[in-house]
């Protein structure tokens, strides 16, 4: 098991980076503001939960692999760009609605829990394939391994679950307090569409930050 000192020294580095401006941060402040707080909760939360995914491909080593292998590095590259995008594209289209699942950024067709389900599954995608989040569980991760500790394999899930825990309440909370915010630029459809174009347009720039990135 880890260390209480390694547990209080990784928790203090991981909420510092947490809490500093990047591309999940202002994902999920977009979203809380354009759509309300729940929407930005569930979406944060499948943000979070994706951190997970980049736990097992660096304990089983997966992780270092496609980092050295500037083609895949690419195409992963690509593929989480082109998704962000994507998603930015349909905000920007919609009408100031709801920010709902199915292949729509619209849905108005489905229940308030499939949209939430589909809301939470975007922001577990949109986590799992940036490849970014790849190279920093690999920089990150190691530095708080104790080598003659138990299992490094071991160790990195553990710290990768820490990770996820916290990053799970700091996007929650986030997106919560964001969505108040947004409960009284909401009161008009109007006011709701533009916050839309808003949430896009972040989406579309974090989307073409990351495939034009070196």
């Amino acid at each position: 098991m880890l260390s209480p000192d390694q547990i209080f020294a990784f928790l203090a580095a991981a909420m510092l980076i947490t809490l500093s401006p990047g591309p999940d941060n202002l994902m999920v402040l977009s979203l809380g503001i354009a759509r309300g707080r729940r929407h930005g909760m569930v979406f944060g939360l499948g943000c979070a939960l994706g951190c997970l995914s980049h736990t097992l491909l660096a304990a089983a080593g997966i992780s270092a692999l496609l980092a050295a292998s500037a083609t895949a590095f690419l195409a992963l590259k690509l593929a989480g760009g082109l998704y962000l995008v994507w998603l930015g594209v349909q905000a920007l289209r919609s009408r100031g609605s709801q920010w709902q699942g199915g292949s729509q950024w619209q849905g108005g067709g489905q229940s308030q829990q499939d949209g939430l389900a589909a809301l939470f599954g975007k922001g577990l995608l949109a986590n799992a394939i940036n490849p970014k989040v790849v190279l920093f569980f690999l920089a990150f991760l190691p530095q708080f391994i104790v080598a003659d500790g138990a299992g490094v394999a071991w160790q990195t899930l553990q710290l990768g679950v820490l990770f996820t825990l916290q990053a799970a309440l700091l996007f929650g909370l986030l997106g919560y307090f964001s969505g108040y915010a947004g409960q009284w630029l909401m009161t008009t459809p109007r006011r709701g569409m533009w916050l839309d174009r808003l949430a896009g347009t972040v989406f579309v720039a974090l989307g073409l930050r990351l495939i034009f990135s070196r």
